[in-house]
């Protein structure tokens, strides 16, 4: 309650000073826009009980393996009722998410408009293509029912473009693997978001002239290895799974967890794509070493349900979580005590 009131009266704020400061507009409907890129406003040393309590809960089932993809099925204790959620790709099938530059195009900002009437779940990690140039999400974003217009936080994953194909993006199912990822979570600079994005594509051999990262995505031999790869593991979560936690090689490709069973499911296979770019042309193990696999994970997941971390508010509803563990970083997005997304890499 005091978080939905907080909530409120932040955008109430926001929305009363651009009322002020707008100038008026004969015979148009004004626009306002929240002022919600994240901020800074990080309080260290901060629990969520309730973040341990289902961190502690979550067990590590079985595990499968294909291309040098090992996938370990993670399951919760019961949870109470799921709040009813929206994936992005969902939202904009629907029509009812709208993503564009802004009016004055800036690189790390974009502006988002969830018009539908239920919440629409934005991951850090998320594609975007279009606009003056592509984007990636650069934090978990829950945006509220009719949220009006708000600046989003985003980086460039096209270095070589700054023109205008389409005024607003469309998402292709396309996700950052581990490396790019992490920069994401640690709020790297710009450039060192371009450095990984430089390995990945050389990595891949999947140049473009505008150093686009979606190329590695649109290269004929990573499509047959991503379609081998759902084949193999299949692109369903197994049944009543909360999350997954991934190797690719000998190292941890990341840990992915929802609130709801549903939600992961749904968001799953643009995940799993992720983890197999990650894997495209590595070394494959002659044997996995499951059991040494599944201590890790197990080992996170502990360290995870004692953690404390740094507090801070995002672009949307609820809180950030960040935490550190051994040799690993973590971020959860917290909504009215829920840990609706938690990823570890």
């Amino acid at each position: 309650m005091i978080e939905r009131r907080r909530d409120f009266l932040k955008a109430f704020g926001f929305g009363l000073a651009g009322a002020m400061a707008a100038p008026a507009v004969a015979g148009a409907e004004r626009l306002r826009i929240l002022d919600s890129v994240a901020s800074d406003d990080r309080r260290g040393n901060q629990v969520s009980r309730e973040f341990q309590r289902f961190m502690g809960g979550i067990k590590v089932g079985p595990a499968k393996a294909h291309a040098g993809v090992l996938v370990f099925w993670l399951h919760a204790q019961e949870a109470p009722p799921p709040l009813e959620v929206v994936t992005l790709d969902e939202a904009r099938a629907r029509g009812v998410l709208v993503i564009t530059e802004r009016e004055q195009a800036s690189v790390p900002e974009l502006l988002v408009d969830n018009r539908g009437k239920l919440h629409v779940l934005l991951l850090a990690g998320e594609i975007l293509v279009g606009g003056k140039q592509n984007r990636v999400l650069k934090e978990d974003i829950l945006l509220p029912p009719l949220s009006g217009p708000r600046n989003i936080a985003v980086y460039c994953v096209e270095r070589g473009r700054w023109n205008e194909g389409r005024k607003d993006f469309e998402s292709r199912s396309s996700f950052a693997q581990r490396d790019v990822r992490a920069h994401l979570l640690r709020r790297s600079a710009q450039n060192d978001v371009w450095s990984a994005i430089g390995r990945a594509t050389a990595h891949a051999q999947a140049s473009s002239p505008t150093g686009s990262y979606q190329q590695i995505y649109e290269k004929p031999e990573v499509k047959a290895h991503l379609s081998d790869v759902e084949r193999g593991l299949e692109s369903s979560a197994a049944a009543g799974a909360y999350g997954a936690a991934v190797f690719t090689g000998v190292s941890l490709s990341g840990i992915d967890l929802f609130h709801a069973p549903g939600l992961f499911s749904r968001e799953w296979p643009k995940l799993l794509r992720a983890h197999a770019v990650e894997a495209y042309r590595q070394p494959r193990p002659a044997e996995w070493a499951e059991a040494t696999h599944r201590l890790r994970v197990e080992q996170l997941l502990a360290a995870a349900a004692r953690t404390e971390g740094a507090l801070r508010s995002g672009a949307g509803v609820g809180q950030l979580f960040e935490f550190r563990l051994d040799g690993a970083q973590g971020q959860g997005l917290l909504y009215e005590g829920r840990p609706i997304h938690t990823a570890i890499l």
